[in-house]
């Protein structure tokens, strides 16, 4: 799954080249570059790249607070996390 680590990050609306940072219970944080918001089956997702030079990408649930903040949702479901990764492979395929 995206990571055992808690995150909590509430932020503002995105814009392209967002960065957030993502603050995980162990203590530890990661600056992400959002790479975009995805539906499926209802719900939205939100697909996010260190900039740290990996080729990581973190995927999580998404959930707009229609506040100009949004929350990142741990997907606890390994078949649904299965899925929201499989779309964004489909989604990254129709870009290349």
């Amino acid at each position: 799954m995206a990571d055992k680590n808690q995150i909590n990050p509430e932020v503002e609306d995105l814009d392209e080249e967002d960065i957030i940072t993502l603050e995980f219970d162990d203590d530890t944080a990661v600056d992400a570059e959002v790479i975009g918001v995805f539906e499926l089956d209802d719900k939205e997702y939100i697909a996010l790249a260190p900039i740290d030079g990996t080729d990581d990408v973190y995927i999580y649930g998404y959930k707009d607070n229609d506040d100009e903040t949004f929350e990142l949702l741990e997907i606890e479901d390994e078949e649904e996390f299965n899925k929201a990764v499989e779309e964004f492979d489909k989604l990254m395929d129709i870009e290349d």
